[in-house]
């Protein structure tokens, strides 16, 4: 297991949806025990990864590396379409492991969240939630650009069908939106990679899509021709996660979705946009990503998106497109991080991630519940809801508190090391690290405005709407969707030294390539994390 715990991990779900095609569709309790249980072995056989990655996370590269050769015994290492130069070759860092064990939890989380919302069709609906599962694990995964862009693909379809078919009113139109807006990032993304793939072939006479190969080659594009590469994969990268002015499509998409497919696209697809622009945009141009007139531009939508998202949620009557609008702010200080271009910023960028996606994931399964019992999700339907059911309006003001940035949870260590790691740029683009980050700081008091006016309107004061009064509180199964995400909110807002030293060594890396000649052991992320932990005590 130890030698393919990768492909284990990426392929259970897979396996659990070729086994649902052999059941009748008429049985959907089986269906349902089926897929959940295929959901939770795909967490089940994550969890070893923790440890085993924890022994090695202080080395240099990626790490449990698997090739086609390990499984066929045949040809060179990874060689699985010889004929291209394609290959099957995974490989993790503390980066991707991080949003691995994410997509896991929330996997299983959105599917069992799915037990009594789905009716029709729940068959399909299960197949397609766990080939999701397979493409958005594969991303995290590949490195081969050919292999990543078949998982990048795969993750298009599910989700399109997911809104299209088990969507809400407009789905349809959310649907196509989504595909399309999406479909045109990868084809300007595809262009790029074979641009990569034959600039290679050109300068070294071998035909590959080797990830860590074309990170030797690109960096030798001619200036000129490599901003053009440069925003082939930004604009899908940008698209994904929506950066402005690309955000257009997920709030439509958001409110739309069922409650299990917008905890997933939240939680996991959002960070594909984050992990491309880290993974592949900084390390591939480095020169592009610190050219004074790109990093500006990157910085001011950046800023844009935080501060425009902000006040865009405040005008919401809808509480999940208030949710959906909230989750382009939020994302905004993740770009903001990569862009900082230091250990402190991408490491904060990178936690945020996570911690967006917990807290954010679990604000939709809020939302669902609310929405299961009065099939309304408009703000001015409810008003003292914590009356009629306490422990739900406990477990909502804990992750409002964590959406917003409230110290001891998560989403206060994730801003507060991305703002720390651009306030200490002496300059950005012509400005201080300073100028940028009184502009980001705003969008900080707009979160806890909306998050507390929200709350205010739909949990405080007496029961206004009679349909409210006889509402049922948590069942088992969602309290089991919602404790996994609390308890993560308080153990990484108390204690985040761990998860700052597995990103250590990867965020330095990129920083090392990017830019050769930053001090990156200083400050060392693992001095900032005991540090911190000390102010507080």
């Amino acid at each position: 297991m130890y030698n393919h715990i990768l492909s284990i991990i990426l392929f259970t779900p897979l396996l659990g949806a070729l086994l649902l095609l052999f059941v009748p569709k008429e049985n959907k309790n089986a269906i349902r025990w089926i897929a959940n249980l295929f959901a939770l072995a795909g967490l089940v056989v994550s969890l070893p990864l923790a440890p085993w990655f924890w022994a090695v996370k202080g080395k240099t590269g990626f790490q449990f590396m698997e090739g086609f050769v390990d499984w066929s015994a045949r040809g060179a290492q990874g060689n699985w379409i010889p004929s291209i130069g394609a290959s099957y070759t995974l490989g993790i860092d503390g980066i991707s492991f991080l949003l691995i064990m994410l997509t896991t939890l929330l996997g299983f989380i959105s599917i069992l969240s799915s037990w009594t919302a789905i009716e029709e069709r729940v068959k399909e609906y299960y197949i397609w939630f766990l080939i999701l599962q397979t493409g958005m694990l594969g991303v995290f995964m590949s490195l081969d650009f050919f292999l990543f862009y078949v998982f990048w693909e795969v993750m298009l379809v599910p989700m399109y069908l997911l809104i299209g078919i088990w969507g809400g009113p407009r789905k349809l139109y959310a649907a196509i939106k989504f595909f399309l807006y999406t479909l045109v990032g990868s084809v300007a993304m595809l262009l790029g990679i074979l641009f990569l793939y034959f600039h290679h072939y050109k300068l070294t006479g071998i035909y590959t899509f080797s990830v860590e190969a074309l990170y030797k080659t690109a960096p030798l594009i001619d200036p000129d021709k490599a901003v053009w590469v440069f925003l082939g994969f930004f604009l899908a990268f940008a698209i994904k996660v929506p950066m402005f002015p690309f955000h257009t499509w997920l709030p439509d998409a958001h409110t739309e979705a069922p409650t299990a497919g917008s905890v997933i696209l939240a939680g996991v697809l959002l960070k594909m946009g984050t992990y491309g622009l880290i993974r592949f945009s900084l390390p591939l141009f480095p020169a592009i990503v610190q050219d004074e007139m790109m990093r500006s531009a990157m910085m001011w939508l950046s800023i844009i998106a935080i501060l425009y998202g902000a006040l865009v949620t405040l005008m919401q009557k809808d509480m999940k497109r208030l949710i959906a609008y909230s989750s382009v702010s939020h994302l905004g200080f993740c770009t903001l991080g990569i862009f900082a271009l230091n250990p402190l910023g991408l490491a904060g960028s990178v936690l945020q991630q996570i911690n967006h996606g917990i807290s954010t994931g679990a604000l939709f399964l809020i939302v669902g519940i609310l929405y299961e019992r009065r099939h309304s999700r408009e703000i001015s339907e409810y008003g003292g809801i914590s009356t009629v059911m306490p422990v739900y309006a406990a477990i909502t003001l804990i992750m409002f508190m964590s959406s917003l940035g409230l110290p001891l949870l998560n989403g206060f260590i994730g801003e507060f090391t991305i703002l720390q790691g651009t306030f200490m740029e002496k300059s950005i683009a012509g400005h201080s690290g300073l100028f940028w980050t009184a502009w980001a700081v705003g969008g900080v008091v707009l979160g806890a405005a909306y998050l507390l006016w929200l709350y205010q309107r739909v949990f405080f004061g007496p029961v206004t709407n009679p349909k409210n009064e006889k509402l049922a509180d948590l069942t088992p199964r969602e309290l089991a969707t919602l404790i996994p995400l609390v308890v993560l909110a308080f153990v990484i807002g108390i204690y985040p030294k761990p998860f700052f030293q597995i990103l250590e060594q990867p965020v330095n890396q990129i920083v090392k390539t990017v830019r050769p000649d930053y001090p990156v052991n200083a400050p060392s992320l693992s001095v900032a994390a005991a540090d911190d932990e000390k102010g507080k005590r």
